[in-house]
């Protein structure tokens, strides 16, 4: 019974809340007005049992167990594709229904049956009113009405609707067919009520009014735990309060059965109960999830109207899947995941304690705001010194006083905000921000806009110059500038002049970029104040001082905001660290625009007026020892360099010996924090310390743009040790401990210190992923810093601002350790003994590996380790990841040395495998080699990581060696396929022992047996016959016409003319001794009508021709061996070709690649004496083979078919009959004639149906893009035949020619079809984006569609002239996964979209195949496709005639249901699903369709992305079929 209700609760539907509230009000005012003084109904205890046992279950083990089960069960969420569900097999639903129907049989099952509203003013006597049908009711009900006898009075009846109640779809749809709700034992310590009526089943009785003022003023929520008073609360109390509920807390008016999920959601989006809305208010849980302990839910009859009980079946009709399930990606129940060692290292220290710097002192002398220090010292210390800029050369270019400073600054602020716009609208007002492009070699004039800046208290974003469109990052500082809202530049004329512009003169408008007004802000163009002006200089307080750029791991460019006060303090922090004096000298190597060479050669230096000489990377370029040389002649105190500056000083340091460094007292390594700088660090102060480098100068630091200066070391007092350095195990480190290393050396890891955290800042370590918590000691972790010197947010990002700036990390129990705010620094590290700081890598270097943490920079050490000179080029290498099946694996790019042999490269690159793999115990996906100076660089000549990857992603990095190792770091293997089992059910169909669902998937074209040329076929049924039946019939007829680049028609070929040359051909062979009939003759011809002339000679001489794409002559070492393995694996008795080809042949260049001694006879074409053969040769039989085709798949697969007499009549038969041909007909062609559907276009059809064809090569387009489509504009072709690559020449080409192609006259409109041939799978992206480019032709957007093959059957589908309008359809991947398809709408998450790839041709046959039972399967299953055609392949042409091979994939038989017919197997996975189309009419058309996936041997999980159309000439005067594509080559041939 409970099935039965289970079914009749799904049936159920509400009306709205609206319409229940208008029923409620009429239902109710009748009783309203009556006397309230009527006899209470009998009271319905849910404690006391009927007589049946059924009523009151004893609650024994087993009754529990089996309750409990149902409701976990029950409780189980829906997922989509992760798992084999329910959803996705269907002997489940079948066994469902089985049961449901062994039920109907036994019980009467209530359904609510549609019929006439009726008026609520209707009043009938209680007498006239049906009573409910007792098997409409629950158990409880059913039990009561026994005891009471076979009389039920009116009040029985009433209660009994009052008692009842209706779940709504949502809860309902929680339990899969067949499952029944369980019963609920009754519950001594609490009482129940019954719930109000259900709103769609109002009573209509009007008697006993207080049955229902009872059971209104009776629903309340029950205390927890115990039996309340029958008080009744107020409607005030009732609106103004909400109950949050335990999980075994009861509702009052609601059986326990439906707690929580008896809910209706209405229009605006609330939930409420199925009852009086004003007095149960109770927080709900979700409405799918079911009670925890259901009850049994009580329908009661029905009366609603059948247009209402329509709609409400529509609306519960699933018409798409929950939102939620389309996310849920079951990774865990796809692949193998791997056990987790038990043997991992993990932290075991105590929780750590936050580190604080010393106090930040108050010098009396130090501004109040950092302009203030620089108009101190241009008024106080003019002639004073601030900064040295040097030429190309490393010699001084000019000197920039603090005077000039500060006068330059002076003026530019004025002109800034007085000079820029009119005298009443000034562009720039103070608080808007301003880009400053400056180059790095003109320090001076950006020192001079920045301070400018700060004096007109506008916002400088200092970026990098832009050198053209395709700059690396381009689009991103774009964005930056877009956030920020700039609108105007500041930069040099020099710079100005050098931006690349347009044709007229004006800026290019870069990639990504806002508009700019650009601002020169050289001297004589700035306007001198007047004596009475002077800039607002204010106290350091919150506002925005300036922004600087910073890249994200993704390439994201976004701005980090720093504060007056924080600009400030933070120099003065720098000061106190490094204990900076006034008048010192500072080098500084580094980038002035950001970061350190920002913070301390532009800010902190003028604030103690230091000299600053800056060395521009240009001049670091050639001559990398030009700082040291500048430490030397001006005794600088402090330098600022990066550890690369150290490397290449060392490596040039033998062409200078008297240079000096004893004048050092502080060396600031930018990059310390690299855990690699130890090494640098230590080579240089080998090789200088005889130069006077004294080692405790060296101060390595820690950096990030959001946190600024995290840890500086101090310059130490000479003579006093250096601190100690940590030995990490890097297996450790890549689980995030500590370990000192004391096995293995090849694995350690040495770090160094970087100082001390900064003064007035607060530091302590977090967890980098996920809550902040605070980490172990012995644990690496992200550093957090809290200090008034640092960046505030990211500027204009407010959402990733609260992630980053507004950090407040918590300890174990997840109590945060205070309110102040800290920020994430980026940096991943750990605070060794004395509070020393070390730094092992940065968040965005950090690659995450099966689990474990590895820092790109490590993996670059290694590599740079490797003796790289003789290979890599300039140390220039990436370290990126990429997702590959669910989890990231490691991509090392690096660039060659241009002398660098391959011998030598491979040699390197398994070197760097093997260390890799030792030493990080990790294996590299993909080890690349590209030719130098490739990689996109940053603007300071580094290497792009994010573009890098991009280039990577997309195939563009044009690598000239490469490495591919998946099966080293691919762990998580998918799972082994699960056997679908195959169940029996009512609907389906019985073929063989077989259920294949609704019907068996298989579709098929029209029949062959009627056509128009019954003459031809039946008299000439070989095509060499066809040709002379057109030569003696029709002999001016032109068949075929070759156009050059320029368009013109170079050559044509009449009937008599092709027929005329096949017989020169033919009798040349002929003459020639050891060319017998039935050997094989390779034709070596370039595209043109000598390739078909040579077909029929052999034809007529009666040999097999086999057509060779000729080899490149400026590539002959690539081309030339593929020739010469077809012409090997084929046994060739002769060429034909031509003298050009000829020559090739025989050249040196050839002899260099294979050995042209052993060239069978080879026949120059070009010359032949006017001959007729002595007999034109017949074929025995049809069977006979009429060529052989070779094709070599994108793997290297060579795999040749034969192709009978009988295959080639019947697949031209069915071209013709599918795209009309006939004699009037052309149709233009431009694809390769060496293989496939391409070779029959070009070489057979036109002999065959008569039709014109227009030859374009396709090597012509390289030269005349407009080639092709011009001649379709010319000759109005109406039917055009391309590959692939011709769509792309075109779509790359002159897609954005469109409007020179419409001045020249180019319409497409006449192009009913341009079909695509090739046996791959097709590519819905590009076949889209060529109809959107020249729609504005008038190329019709369903004119484009896509043919497909294979190597059993050249042509399975073709479109035809007539048919539906070529269309997409939407699959889920998820159910893929599970062999099953399901259909989805467009733009639902995973879904797949799969064009239509041409109709099925006539007589061919395809059925889908369970590939290891060989039976076939149904339409909603996923299988191989099999198909039965009279122009299927013979067999593979072989030389060691394995004929095993030949019966599985030519002449295999299904195992039951049709055993009779032979298919051949296509080695494509595909599906049959029944779909909606329409034809070019707007007609509806039903739709049966095969769609294509992938290959069924290989794990390919490639999207597939095309599909087929299909005529039937069947009962129904149209029917349609279509087949989809996945696959590029299928892996059922034989490697010949």
């Amino acid at each position: 019974m409970n099935e039965g209700l289970t079914g009749l609760e799904r049936q159920e539907g509400d009306i709205t809340q609206k319409g229940y509230e208008k029923k409620r009000a009429k239902v109710l005012a009748p009783y309203l007005t009556q006397t309230q003084n009527l006899a209470p109904p009998p009271a319905y205890d849910a404690e006391s049992p009927g007589p049946s046992s059924a009523s009151a279950p004893e609650p024994g083990p087993s009754n529990s167990s089996s309750s409990s089960s149902r409701h976990r069960r029950t409780r189980r969420p829906h997922r989509s594709g992760g798992t084999r569900d329910e959803r996705y097999r269907s002997d489940i639903h079948t066994e469902a229904v089985q049961a449901a129907l062994a039920k109907h049989k036994e019980e009467k099952m209530a359904l609510p049956m549609p019929t006439k509203r009726r008026s609520a003013y209707v009043q009938s006597p209680i007498d006239n009113c049906t009573p409910p049908d007792s098997s409409s009711s629950s158990d409880d009900e059913a039990v009561s009405s026994e005891s009471t006898g076979p009389q039920q009075s009116p009040d029985t009846w009433i209660n009994s609707s009052l008692h009842g109640s209706s779940t709504s779809s949502s809860a309902s749809s929680t339990l899969s067919h067949g499952e029944s709700r369980p019963t609920q034992a009754p519950q001594p310590q609490s009482q129940q009520v019954p719930p109000p009526p259900a709103l769609a089943h109002p009573p209509h009785s009007h008697s006993q009014p207080s049955a229902l003022a009872e059971a209104f003023a009776q629903t309340r929520i029950d205390p927890v735990g115990g039996v309340g008073p029958p008080d009744v609360p107020s409607q005030a109390q009732a609106r103004g309060s909400r109950v949050d509920l335990p999980a075994n807390a009861v509702v009052r008016g609601m059986s326990r059965g439906q707690s929580r999920s008896s809910m209706m959601e209405t229009a605006d989006g609330t939930d409420s109960f199925i009852s009086v809305r004003e007095c149960v208010l109770v927080r709900l849980s979700h409405p799918t999830l079911p009670d925890p302990d259901p009850g049994v839910g009580v329908p009661v009859s029905s009366r609603v109207s059948t247009k209402i009980q329509q709609l409400l079946n529509t609306l519960k009709r699933p018409k798409r899947p929950p939102l939620s399930e389309f996310f849920m990606d079951d990774q865990e129940e796809i692949v193998e995941v791997p056990q987790v060692d038990p043997n991992t290292p993990k932290p075991e220290g105590r929780q750590i304690i936050p580190v604080k710097g010393e106090p930040l002192g108050v010098v009396s002398n130090w501004p109040p705001a950092l302009q203030a220090a620089l108009t101190r010292w241009g008024a106080t210390q003019g002639k004073s010194p601030a900064l040295t800029a040097l030429d190309i050369t490393g010699k001084p270019l000019y000197t920039l006083t603090y005077g000039k400073l500060w006068s330059r600054s002076v003026k530019l602020a004025y002109t800034l905000l007085n000079k820029l716009g009119t005298k009443n609208e000034q562009i720039l007002k103070p608080g808007d921000r301003v880009a400053l492009v400056y180059p790095n070699s003109d320090p001076g004039m950006f020192w001079v806009a920045f301070y400018g800046c700060l004096l007109a208290e506008v916002i400088p974003v200092p970026i990098e110059v832009p050198l053209s469109r395709k700059d690396a990052g381009s689009s991103q500082v774009g964005f930056l500038l877009g956030s920020c809202g700039v609108g105007l530049a500041l930069t040099s004329e020099i710079c100005l002049k050098g931006l690349p512009k347009t044709p007229t003169g004006e800026i290019l408008q870069f990639k990504g970029w806002p508009r700019l007004k650009w601002v020169v802000t050289d001297s004589k163009y700035l306007t001198k104040p007047s004596k009475d002006w002077q800039p607002h200089i204010p106290t350091a307080n919150t506002d925005t001082a300036y922004i600087e750029y910073k890249a994200s791991k993704e390439g994201t460019v976004m701005g980090v905001a720093v504060s007056k006060v924080a600009m400030l303090t933070h120099c003065q922090a720098l000061t106190q660290a490094c204990n900076y004096c006034e008048g010192e000298t500072l080098v500084n190597v580094l980038d002035f625009k950001k970061d350190m060479g920002l913070w301390h050669g532009v800010l902190t230096s003028v604030m103690n007026r230091i000299h600053t000489i800056s060395v521009p990377y240009a001049v670091m370029k050639a001559c990398p020892l030009s700082w040291v040389q500048r430490v030397h002649i001006h005794k600088a105190r402090v330098a600022l360099v990066k550890c690369r500056d150290l490397h290449w000083a060392m490596m040039a340091h033998r062409d200078q010996r008297d240079t000096s460094l004893a004048s050092l007292r502080m060396l600031i390594v930018a990059d310390g924090a690299n855990p690699w700088s130890v090494s640098s660090c230590d080579a240089f102060l080998n090789v200088f310390q005889a130069h006077g480098l004294k080692p405790e100068v060296i101060c390595p630091c820690a950096t990030s743009p959001e946190a600024m200066t995290v840890a500086i070391r101090r310059p130490g007092v000479p003579g006093a040790p250096l601190p100690a350095r940590a030995i990490l195990s890097m297996t450790g480190l890549s689980h995030g401990v500590i370990r000192v290393n004391t096995e293995d050396k090849n694995s350690a890891l040495t770090v160094q210190d970087v100082g001390h955290v900064m003064p007035g800042a607060l530091m302590c370590i977090v967890k980098p992923d996920g809550p902040p918590m605070l980490c172990k000691t012995d644990e690496i972790g992200e550093i957090v810093v809290n200090s008034r010197a640092g960046g505030t947010m990211y500027y204009g990002l407010s959402g990733v601002t609260k992630n980053t700036f507004e950090v407040i990390p918590v300890n174990a129990s997840g109590t945060p350790i205070g309110e102040i705010p800290f920020v994430r620094s980026g940096l991943l590290g750990f605070v060794g003994p004395g509070s020393l700081i070390f730094v092992v890598g940065k968040n965005e270097g950090l690659l995450m590996v099966s689990g474990r943490r590895h820092n790109a920079d490590d993996l670059v050490a290694t590599a740079l380790a490797v003796e790289p000179v003789k290979t890599v080029y300039r140390g220039r290498i990436a370290v990126f990841s990429v997702t590959v099946f669910y989890d990231e694996r490691i991509v090392i790019v690096a660039e060659q040395r241009p002398d660098a042999s391959e011998e030598d490269s491979f040699q390197w690159m398994s070197r760097v495998l093997q260390a890799i793999d030792s030493i990080h115990q990790v294996g590299l996906y993909c080890l690349a080699l590209v030719p130098a100076n490739t990689l996109p660089k940053t603007p300071l000549g580094g290497i792009h990581i994010s573009d890098t990857k991009q280039l990577f992603l997309e195939g563009a990095l044009h690598p000239c060696n490469i490495l591919m190792c998946p099966h080293t770091c691919v762990t998580n293997m998918p799972k082994p396929r699960q056997k679908q089992p195959v169940g029996v059910g009512p609907a389906s169909i019985m073929v063989g022992n077989l259920v294949a669902g609704k019907r068996i998937a298989q579709a098929a074209g029209r029949d062959l047996g009627l056509i128009e040329d019954q003459d031809l076929v039946r008299k000439h049924q070989f095509l060499a016959e066809a040709l002379q039946w057109r030569a003696q019939t029709d002999p001016d007829h032109t068949l075929y016409v070759l156009l050059n680049a320029k368009g013109v028609a170079i050559c044509t070929a009449t009937c008599v003319q092709l027929h005329k040359r096949a017989e020169k051909i033919a009798a040349a062979l002929m003459e020639r001794s050891g060319i017998n009939i039935g050997e094989n003759v390779v034709l070596l011809y370039p595209p043109g009508i000598d390739l078909i002339a040579a077909f029929y000679g052999c034809l007529y001489a009666g040999c097999i021709p086999v057509t060779v794409r000729p080899p490149h002559p400026q590539n002959l070492s690539a081309t030339l061996p593929t020739v010469r393995m077809i012409i090997d694996v084929s046994k060739a008795a002769c060429i034909l070709t031509t003298q050009v080809l000829t020559k090739i042949l025989r050249s040196k260049e050839a002899a260099a690649t294979v050995n042209i001694k052993t060239w069978p006879i080879i026949i120059d074409t070009d010359d032949l004496p006017r001959k007729r053969p002595p007999t034109i040769y017949k074929p025995p039989n049809a069977e006979m083979i009429a060529y052989l085709d070779f094709s070599v798949s994108t793997t290297g697969m060579l795999t040749g078919v034969k192709i009978s007499h009988a295959a080639v009549s019947a697949l031209c038969r069915s071209i013709k009959l599918q795209c009309e041909l006939y004699s009037s007909r052309q149709i233009a062609i431009c694809l390769d004639p060496y293989c496939g559907l391409g070779f029959v276009l070009w070489c057979l059809a036109s002999v065959y149906s008569g039709h014109q064809s227009i030859l374009i090569p396709p090597m012509e387009l390289e030269s005349s893009l407009t080639l092709w489509l011009g001649t379709l504009s010319q000759y109005r072709i109406r039917d055009t035949f391309c590959s692939y690559s011709v769509m792309e020449l075109c779509t790359k080409g002159l897609g954005g020619q469109t409007d020179m192609l419409r001045a020249r006259g180019v319409n497409l409109s006449c192009v009913r079809s341009c079909v695509v041939v090739a046996e791959e799978r097709p590519r819905l992206a590009l076949t889209h984006s060529f109809s959107k480019l020249f729609k504005d032709l008038g190329l019709s957007m369903r004119a484009v569609s896509t043919a497909f093959g294979s190597r059993v059957n050249l042509a399975i589908c073709l479109q035809g002239t007539t048919g539906p309008d070529p269309s997409t359809v939407y699959v889920d991947m998820k159910s893929l996964r599970h062999d099953r398809v399901r259909l989805v709408e467009r733009g639902a998450p995973q879904s797949l979209p799969l064009m239509e790839s041409g109709t099925i041709l006539p007589g061919v046959r395809v059925i889908i195949v369970n590939p290891e039972t060989r039976g076939p399967l149904g339409d909603s299953h996923l299988g191989e496709i099999w198909v039965h055609s009279p122009h299927n392949a013979t067999g593979y042409y072989t030389i060691y005639g394995e004929e095993n091979l030949q019966a599985d994939h030519f002449n295999t038989k299904l195992s039951f249901g049709d055993p009779q017919t032979l298919w051949a197997r296509t080695g494509y996975l595909g599906f049959v699903k029944r779909t909606e189309l329409t034809d070019s009419s707007g007609e509806w058309l039903e739709s049966t369709q095969p769609f294509v996936l992938s290959t069924w041997k290989s794990l390919c999980t490639v999207v597939a992305q095309s599909a087929t159309n299909v005529y039937n000439s069947g009962a129904q005067p149209w029917s349609w079929r279509s087949t989809f594509l996945r696959s590029s080559a299928p892996t059922l041939t034989k490697h010949t």
